[in-house]
């Protein structure tokens, strides 16, 4: 709501300018009248300039819940004085006792130091300008595109040894880790995204670039190596890493846990064999469906590599031209990681 580009910000930043202050509450004005005293009652349809103009007025100013309508002017807040407040001004305090006792956005802008702090549900924000929040989200899209070259690099060696049939745990949870990664450092940059508004678009255009398959290859290498392959086992384990704090997701033993494995393994020696998702996925139009019928039938990528055209049509959704269409896929892949493997080092 109070992204760049929107009309709320647009006033905000009018009264930051006029170096005025204010305090602005949005919200559903029925729900939040118990806490108004005086004031002048407007009901007149928001703009920028108008914003601007009744912020010079000493009380508060609600609009209501979705900013297009000025509902009153100059209103005293009343919230209840004994809930605690950390804040020191009174335009702030007030601002964080509203946000406590109800569920509206309070604005308050400093009038003196030109800061806008934004209360919801107790929690305080501080408002920070576009250039300072361009930079953090350019630094970590810089980021981010290490963590997917590294991503990359540590996929292409897994594709390769499950081609070989030398996957270790180890390789596995290598890329599961920087899968995950990769993931949280995208939600990050969603975030300044969110806060840049019209001003991260091109922001937003990066990060769709680099994150192109990366949720899907990280689903499919959860359900190839999960001791375990059911769809409870599944979400649990997706959950279960999203929600991983980062020192434990740089623990390869919980990592080995989550995925149904003992944690006290020797991940670098044990062996263990793709059910061949990640592989099929990346063979063009093969539907998920015929993906899990296929490897339902075979139960590996082992026995799918070794299998023969004829066992291939026997698979339901299968059929003559799209078993050729696998096996070709197949040979086009190993073809691909070979030149990436090359390319790499």
């Amino acid at each position: 709501m109070v992204a760049p580009g929107t009309t709320l910000r647009e006033g905000i930043d009018n009264i930051v300018h006029a170096r005025t202050g204010g305090l602005i509450i949005v919200g559903e004005v029925d729900d939040l009248s118990f806490l108004f005293s005086g004031g002048i009652k407007l009901e007149i349809d928001y703009s920028p300039a108008l914003l601007y103009q009744v912020a010079k007025m000493d009380g508060a100013i609600v609009l209501n819940a979705n900013a297009t309508k000025i509902a009153m002017v100059n209103v005293q807040l009343m919230p209840d004085p004994t809930i605690l407040s950390v804040e020191t001004g009174t335009r702030h305090r007030t601002a964080e006792r509203v946000s406590k006792q109800t569920d509206a956005l309070v604005i308050a802008i400093s009038q003196r130091r030109e800061v806008v702090s934004l209360y919801v549900d107790g929690g305080k924000y501080i408002l920070e300008e576009i250039p300072v929040v361009l930079a953090k989200a350019n630094q970590a899209l810089a980021t981010l595109d290490k963590y997917r070259t590294r991503l990359d690099q540590v996929a292409t060696r897994l594709t390769a040894l499950e081609f070989e049939g030398g996957a270790t745990l180890h390789d596995v949870l290598t890329v599961l880790q920087r899968s995950e990664l990769v993931t949280r450092m995208a939600v990050e940059i969603e975030r300044y995204i969110v806060e840049l508004g019209t001003e991260g678009r091109l922001i937003e255009m990066q990060l769709e670039e680099t994150m192109v398959g990366t949720a899907a290859d990280k689903a499919a290498l959860v359900h190839d190596y999960l001791a375990e392959n059911s769809d409870e086992e599944f979400a649990g384990a997706l959950d279960q890493i999203g929600r991983l704090p980062h020192h434990d997701l740089l623990d390869f033993g919980r990592l080995a846990e989550l995925l149904g494995y003992d944690r006290k393994l020797n991940t670098l020696d044990y062996p263990v064999s793709p059910r061949g998702f990640r592989i099929l996925g990346r063979i063009p139009r093969l539907p998920k469906l015929v993906v899990a019928q296929i490897v339902t039938d075979f139960g590996g990528l082992d026995e799918l590599l070794a299998a023969t055209d004829a066992e291939l049509e026997t698979v339901d959704g299968v059929g003559e031209i799209r078993a050729k269409d696998i096996r070709e896929g197949l040979r086009r892949l190993q073809e691909i990681n070979l030149v990436d493997r090359y390319l790499q080092t």
